[in-house]
């Protein structure tokens, strides 16, 4: 049988930076070509890559924030194109300017049906949500790594603010863990 954390996924890779600078984002507009601002709806210039898959959301203040991407290494070649995109505006931008993960959520499946209701009392109601006629699954917050677990009856899970790759596997190995102390695993 296969382990549960080699079922995780990256879904998704939010991350941020700044090129130091305000941007006129409606001139940026005209001027990049796919790029989509309409500031009625959203305060920043939405541009999105192909290859890699992603959005970058450009903000007046210079602030940028990338989100859809599937590692963090194609944050980084994203952000690239970006960066590159707006040199070729006569945008200065540094040589590398420093990128943050903010969140990384991933999935993985335990392989096993979860009684959700046992769950919250076993896991300690100070560090759980759960609440099944607002939302099918249980909220169970972790304080180390520090991420917010989701947790559905199907045993599938989304963990969510992770800083590194390796938290998503640390989480769901102490969460694997708990619920077996529990004896609520399969």
């Amino acid at each position: 049988m296969t382990s549960p954390a080699d079922s995780i996924e990256i879904q998704n890779v939010v991350a941020s930076t700044g090129i130091g600078q305000e941007l006129d984002l409606e001139a940026l507009a005209e001027d990049l070509p796919g790029a989509d601002f309409n500031p009625d709806n959203f305060p920043g210039l939405v541009y999105r890559t192909q290859q890699p898959k992603a959005a970058a959301l450009i903000f007046r203040s210079g602030k940028i924030v990338c989100t859809g991407a599937k590692s963090i290494d194609d944050v980084h070649e994203a952000l690239g194109i970006i960066f590159e995109k707006l040199r070729g505006l006569n945008i200065p931008v540094e040589d590398d300017p420093e990128i943050t993960v903010q969140n990384i959520v991933s999935s993985a499946d335990l392989g096993h049906n979860l009684n959700l209701n046992a769950l919250a009392i076993g896991l300690g109601l100070e560090d759980v949500e759960y609440e099944p006629e607002q939302f099918p699954g249980l909220v169970y917050r972790m304080d180390e790594p520090e991420v917010v677990i989701l947790l559905f009856g199907s045993g599938k899970i989304v963990i969510t603010g992770g800083k590194r790759t390796d938290d998503a596997a640390t989480a769901v190995e102490r969460i694997v863990e708990r619920i077996e102390n529990l004896g609520l695993l399969g």
